[in-house]
């Protein structure tokens, strides 16, 4: 079956050197699936790699006169360097269990509408913790959007448009039906608008869910895969009534959202997304589970299956 995994933070570290003994982790579930014989494409996340990335090129501009890096470019670093990573990790767990396969991380871009709502509300934190003196003077100087976050300072918001294309989606599927194992839309893709006969970066970070969501609809998966830190998605959420989800469909899904059960930072999205995927679709099926139990919840042992 053709699978898109979605990799949540807890697949990455914070740091290059917690992210290479992480991702070691990381490569034996997804392994487990290709030694089932699955075709996989793997997306990931990238909120404190390309926050760090943007921060430290920041300092750099601020004491040695570097020249400053817009935020797309952080974003493709991001990308390289957790591709890197990943791909290498995922190499040495095929060469350890003899699996003759190739893996490839892609710079992928990903098309968004520049009149998409999200450039109008930027509400996704990146980088770092400013005082409320520093973020004033980041606000006249750089034109940025600064907001207090959780009561630990303030931070840059960027905006985060849903993604409407992914520009390189005829590479990954060239690639993954030549059996190769492609990383792609890594960070939710480097977001790009039509300009001209060809295409320009803007300032913004696209959800890794959705755009997992979108490369998965484009290619026409099987199962889209969204791996995190829980087995199963929960309603009344740390509460004495708190309920395991072993199948929702779509209907239920959006009750469950009208009632608030799922967080907007965390579970919400990835619930969207897998509708996103699913809706219409009655041959798709998207799966929230844990990363290291993905070999049992392809086989329906856990994790919660989205339908429509």
């Amino acid at each position: 079956m053709k699978i898109v995994i979605a990799l949540g933070g807890n697949a990455l570290g914070d740091t290059p050197q917690e992210q290479l003994s992480l991702v070691k982790e990381t490569a034996k579930p997804l392994v487990d699936l290709i030694e089932e014989g699955h075709q996989l494409i793997i997306a990931h996340g990238n909120g404190p790699q390309v926050g760090m990335i943007n921060a430290a090129l920041e300092a750099a501009h601020h004491h040695v006169q570097t020249p400053s890096m817009p935020f797309p470019e952080c974003g493709a670093m991001s990308q390289g360097y957790i591709g890197y990573h990943l791909q290498n990790a995922i190499r040495e767990e095929l060469n350890t269990r003899h699996i003759q396969k190739d893996v490839v991380a892609l710079v992928t871009q990903v098309l968004v509408d520049e009149d998409d709502p999200g450039f109008k509300n930027p509400t996704k934190p990146i980088g770092q913790f400013y005082s409320a003196e520093e973020a004033k003077q980041l606000e006249e100087t750089k034109g940025y959007v600064m907001i207090e976050d959780s009561g630990r300072g303030y931070r840059r918001v960027v905006p985060s448009p849903k993604p409407v294309d992914v520009i390189e989606k005829n590479v990954v599927e060239t690639l993954s039906n030549q059996g190769v194992i492609v990383i792609t839309v890594g960070g939710g893709g480097i977001p790009v608008v039509k300009d001209g006969s060809g295409y320009r970066g803007v300032a913004a970070v696209i959800d890794k869910d959705f755009a997992s969501a979108k490369i998965a609809e484009l290619l026409d998966a099987d199962y889209l895969f969204i791996l995190t830190a829980i087995d199963r998605v929960m309603i009344n959420f740390n509460q004495p009534n708190q309920r395991a989800l072993e199948v929702m469909n779509s209907k239920e899904a959006y009750q469950f959202i009208e009632e608030g059960h799922f967080a907007p930072g965390s579970m919400l999205p990835k619930v969207e997304a897998a509708l996103a995927f699913v809706e219409g679709h009655p041959d798709r099926t998207a799966v929230i589970a844990s990363l290291d139990k993905a070999k049992d919840a392809i086989l329906g042992k856990t994790g919660t299956k989205i339908v429509a």
